[in-house]
């Protein structure tokens, strides 16, 4: 069976509810992207059909995302360490630490969800292709979901978590109910989208998720 299923017994962790994030320590001072920031590499060519999994991701409609939002790598002043996810909800940005003041800089869309949690987290652990189970709130919105608020929905094109997820707990090893997670709605990466986390392209969730080992090395700074 797909991994899926190897990590049902975190049923209650995958899901993503609203009303239950609660705030955690401030954030390390980081530096924000800015007019200075420059553009090392680009990835624009890692946005075609994508076989994984036995699904097949459908292109990305590349020039259709504005620049700032497309994989980079690019110049970035910080005082964490490499390996560290540096998210940014205001700039729409998700960045992932390198060596020599380098990073790898993705567009993010951000649900409400999203901007109810700061601080400092770590990776606890990651799932390809999740099981979508949606709050309780959303079911109450919208009828139609309701039936996969206790048995989930299915991994597929159309799961709002997309082709990855990864969950964040704090430094007391609690779930916070924050996720990095893939979307099918690419058009909706740069706004404010109506509800979940963070959401990425599938094919940047994709990359990250190759780079992010799970653990408490795995830091991660959430500013609003």
């Amino acid at each position: 069976m797909r991994l899926r299923n190897a990590m049902t017994v975190f049923g209650l962790v995958a899901t993503f509810a609203a009303a239950s994030y609660s705030a955690t320590a401030t954030a390390a001072p980081i530096s924000s992207a800015s007019s200075s920031v420059e553009t090392l590499k680009t990835f624009d060519g890692d946005y075609g059909i994508t076989p994984d999994a036995g699904f097949s991701l459908p292109a990305i409609p590349i020039q259709k995302v504005k620049p700032e939002f497309r994989r980079q790598m690019i110049t970035y002043q910080t005082s964490e360490t490499p390996g560290t996810i540096i998210v940014n909800t205001r700039e729409r940005h998700l960045y992932y630490v390198l060596a020599d003041n380098q990073a790898i800089r993705y567009g993010i869309g951000v649900g409400k969800q999203g901007f109810a949690w700061s601080g400092n987290a770590y990776v606890a652990w990651k799932q390809e292709w999740p099981t979508w189970h949606p709050p309780k709130e959303m079911a109450e919105r919208k009828p139609e979901v309701a039936k996969y608020v206790d048995d989930g929905m299915n991994p597929g094109l159309e799961n709002p978590l997309g082709a990855r997820a990864m969950y964040l707990y704090n430094d007391k090893g609690q779930d916070t109910l924050f996720r990095l997670h893939g979307t099918p709605e690419w058009a909706s990466i740069g706004t404010a989208a109506s509800s979940g986390c963070i959401r990425m392209i599938n094919q940047d969730v994709i990359d990250l998720y190759k780079r992010v080992l799970p653990g408490h090395t795995t830091k991660v700074v959430v500013i609003q």
